[in-house]
C-alpha cells in the first residue's frame, strides 16, 4: 500500500464531518493550509487566559480529541469561517497536537497525504528539545516528506544556528521525531536529559529516557492513524511510571525506531507492530489531566475504529 492510498484518507480522529464545506473554502496549497491551522488553537500552556480574554473553564477543551468536534466548536464562535485570523476567544483551547489534527484533517480533505509526527522541537526553548508534534506532508513535486509545524503563525519567528526556521520545511536541527531522538540518545550523540515536556517540569516520567520512550510509542500510534492525546497512556507506557525504561521495553523501542526513523516505510509493517499486546491501543486508555485534575480511564473505541 502506498502513502497516497494510506495517509491521504481520514482517520476516525481527523474526519472533519460537517466542516468539510468550510474546508472547501480554503486554498489547497501547503502554505494556505498551514496558515489556516495556525489560527485555530489557543495553547492551554502557552497562552494567557486572563490577558487574552479566554474563559478559564474552557481549558476542558483540551480533551475534545476529535477534529469534527473541534471544528464544530470553532465554527460556532464568531464568523463561521476557517479563512480568517481569529482572536483568542474564538479559538479552541488545545495544544500542538490539536493544531496538527486539524491540519491533517484539512490536508487529507484536499487530497494531500499527511501524517502526524510526535517528537521534540529545539526552537521552543534554547538549549532544550521539548515535547512537540508536527505534521509530515508528502511533497509530490520533490518526491519527499517534509515536516510542517501547523501551530506556528507567520509572526512566530525563530532562529536555529543563525537560520530562520521555515514552518513549512523543518530540518532535523529543528525537530526530531520520537524514534530519531531515541536512536540519537541510545547512540550517545545527544544528552537524554535535554528532552522534556518543559524545562521547569521536574517529573521523572516527563523527561529524559521515559519521555523519549513515550514519544516513540506515540509517534508509532500517529503514523498508524490513531492520533492520540499526547498524555494518553496504554500498554508499554505503563512500565515507565517508575521513571525508568526496562531493558525489555528499550529493546522494543529499538525495533520500532529502526523502522519509523526512516523516511519511507510500509503501512502494513507498522500495523503489524501495533497489533502486539504491549503496543495495541485498548478500548480504554489511562489519561492524566495536564491541568491538574484526576487521572481518568477514557473510552477510545472511536479512535481505533470500533
Amino acid at each position: 500500500m502506498t502513502h497516497e492510498k494510506y495517509w491521504v484518507t481520514q482517520s476516525p480522529v481527523t474526519d472533519p464531518g460537517k466542516a468539510s464545506t468550510a474546508i472547501d473554502g480554503l486554498g489547497s496549497d501547503l502554505a494556505s493550509l498551514q496558515n489556516a491551522a495556525s489560527w485555530l488553537v489557543f495553547h492551554y500552556r502557552g497562552g494567557n487566559f486572563e490577558k487574552d480574554g479566554v474563559p478559564k473553564d474552557r481549558s476542558s477543551e483540551i480533551a475534545l480529541r476529535y477534529a469534527d468536534v473541534m471544528f464544530d466548536v470553532l465554527l460556532s464562535r464568531g464568523v463561521a469561517s476557517l479563512t480568517r485570523q481569529r482572536p483568542s476567544i474564538d479559538k479552541v483551547v488545545g495544544c500542538c497536537r490539536d493544531s496538527v489534527v486539524l491540519f491533517l484533517s484539512m490536508a487529507r480533505h484536499k487530497g494531500i497525504p499527511a501524517r502526524g509526527r510526535v517528537g521534540f522541537a529545539s526552537y521552543c526553548v534554547s538549549g532544550w528539545w521539548l515535547d512537540h508534534m508536527v505534521a509530515e506532508v508528502w511533497d509530490e513535486k520533490e518526491a519527499r516528506w517534509r515536516m510542517v509545524d501547523p501551530q506556528m503563525e507567520d509572526s512566530d519567528k525563530k532562529e536555529i544556528n543563525g537560520k530562520e526556521v521555515d514552518w513549512l520545511d523543518l530540518t532535523e536541527d529543528e525537530f526530531l521525531t520520537g524514534p530519531k531522538a531515541w536512536q540519537a540518545a541510545r547512540a550517545g550523540s545527544v544528552e537524554p536529559d535535554l528532552f522534556a515536556v518543559a524545562p521547569n517540569i521536574d517529573v521523572p516520567i516527563l523527561r529524559a529516557w521515559p519521555y523519549l520512550a513515550h514519544n516513540t510509542v506515540h509517534d508509532l500510534a500517529s503514523l498508524t492513524k490513531t492520533e492520540m492525546l499526547l498524555w494518553d497512556m496504554w500498554g508499554i507506557q505503563e512500565q515507565l511510571m517508575g521513571g525508568q525504561v526496562p531493558d525489555s521495553v528499550a529493546d522494543t523501542l529499538d525495533e520500532i525506531s529502526s523502522i519509523t526513523s526512516k523516511p519511507d516505510f510500509e503501512p502494513e509493517v507498522l500495523e503489524k507492530l501495533v497489533l502486539r499486546d504491549e503496543l495495541r491501543i485498548p478500548e480504554t486508555v489511562t489519561v492524566p489531566d495536564p491541568t491538574g485534575g484526576p487521572m481518568q480511564q477514557v473510552d477510545v473505541r472511536r479512535v481505533i475504529g470500533k
